[in-house]
């Protein structure tokens, strides 16, 4: 497929997205949503591929939703809007959902739904420069749809201060709140720095470590009310990839102070 507002770069076990609507501060539309819902779902499937980065060009790394756009559902009815917010949810789920570790790179301003996509990345760095905001309630709206995604970072304290008041926050708090993990004064130094760092695990063991994470609060839960046992779910997590081929390896080249096949550095 040819995207007209992304550009991808696939290099080894790495693809690069970026999004590239700069002239609209990274907006997104119907035709923007579709072409990142196709690109992430295709890259779920991609076996080829253990890390993606997230990049945008220009000023912002993404303002939300294009104006135009929200002109064109003032007279939506009740079912319409439904119709429409869906589109967000699959966008936000086919990101968060994605099976490969997920690095965002933020180099401009994040508003309103541009936050439920860096929330949905697995480590964000950011430069020192960008400003956030939940910008919603100054359009009369709710960040409902992105609260999903956000909420589970920034927890209650945050979420109550900053989606309810729309106050500007810098990335120093964003990183506070937990919705960034680093700042850094150069960003390409700092990507291919990381990027080098996460092609040293093993490629299966990071997919599948990615879903135990995701999993451990709702398992916790299921022990509380005695449902399940947790340390039988973990024990049998770890003993399944002590076998498998990946942890033979892994295991034998460290016994041997060698490395293991995807360790290229």
């Amino acid at each position: 497929m040819d995207y007209k507002f992304l550009k991808i770069q696939d290099s080894k076990r790495l693809r690069e997205i970026t999004l590239n609507r700069p002239e609209v501060h990274n907006a997104f539309n119907d035709e923007f949503i579709s072409e990142m819902i196709n690109i992430f779902s295709e890259t779920a499937k991609n076996e080829n591929i253990q890390v993606v980065v997230l990049n945008a060009e220009g000023k912002s790394f993404c303002a939300g939703a294009d104006l135009n756009w929200m002109k064109s559902m003032i007279n939506y009815s009740l079912e319409e809007n439904k119709a429409d917010s869906f589109k967000l949810v699959h966008l936000f789920d086919a990101i968060n959902e994605l099976p490969q570790f997920l690095l965002g790179i933020v180099q401009g301003h994040v508003f309103g739904g541009g936050l439920g996509i860096i929330a949905s990345c697995d480590y964000v760095i950011s430069s020192k420069n960008p400003l956030f905001c939940f910008s919603e309630v100054r359009l009369g709206l709710l960040p409902a749809v992105i609260s999903k995604y956000v909420y589970p970072k920034m927890g209650y304290s945050h979420a109550r201060a900053y989606m309810s008041s729309g106050l500007r926050f810098d990335a120093f708090k964003a990183k506070e709140m937990g919705l960034i993990h680093e700042i850094s004064d150069d960003l390409v130094l700092s990507k291919n720095k990381i990027i080098t760092s996460l092609l040293k695990a093993a490629p299966e063991a990071m997919k599948a470590t990615k879903k135990f994470v995701k999993s451990i609060d709702e398992k916790l839960f299921e022990d509380k009310k005695k449902e399940i046992k947790y340390d039988d779910w973990s024990v049998e997590k770890i003993s399944q990839f002590r076998i498998k081929k990946e942890g033979q390896e892994g295991m034998n080249a460290l016994l041997n102070k060698e490395k293991p096949s995807w360790d290229r550095s």
